[in-house]
């Protein structure tokens, strides 16, 4: 586990969109889809729970009861493309089987970005 106490967190890009994900298109053009960013921060052993619980508390679409949040995480591939790819999802009020999957789980790294489509 990370000592939080003792190591800065990262900063996380994350992009919430109602009803879908973005398109991989959307972040193709050089720029990301900036309106619809939700800046996080966390660790490498940070949950899709714990990230779950970070945007109801800053997101207000993201507490109405009964969603479903899908994550994708958007990373470049071998020849520099931004490619979208989904890694879970949680749901708001029940536990499920994708909520303990880290970041660290993911091989997430500084740089990359999540999708969450609520």
């Amino acid at each position: 586990p990370v000592d939080r106490a003792a190591t800065c967190p990262l900063l996380l890009r994350t992009f919430v969109k109602r009803g879908r994900h973005h398109s991989s298109s959307d972040f193709a053009r050089g720029a990301a889809p900036t309106a619809d960013e939700v800046p996080l921060h966390g660790w490498q052993d940070t949950s899709l729970y714990e990230l779950k619980e970070l945007l109801k508390g800053v997101h207000p679409a993201a507490r109405e009861r009964g969603l479903v949040f899908s994550f994708s995480q958007v990373y470049p591939d071998k020849r520099g493309a931004l490619v979208l790819r989904e890694v879970g999802s949680c749901l708001s009020l029940k536990r499920g089987n994708d909520d303990a999957k880290t970041l660290a789980e993911l091989q997430f790294m500084a740089g990359d970005h999540l999708d969450i489509a609520l």
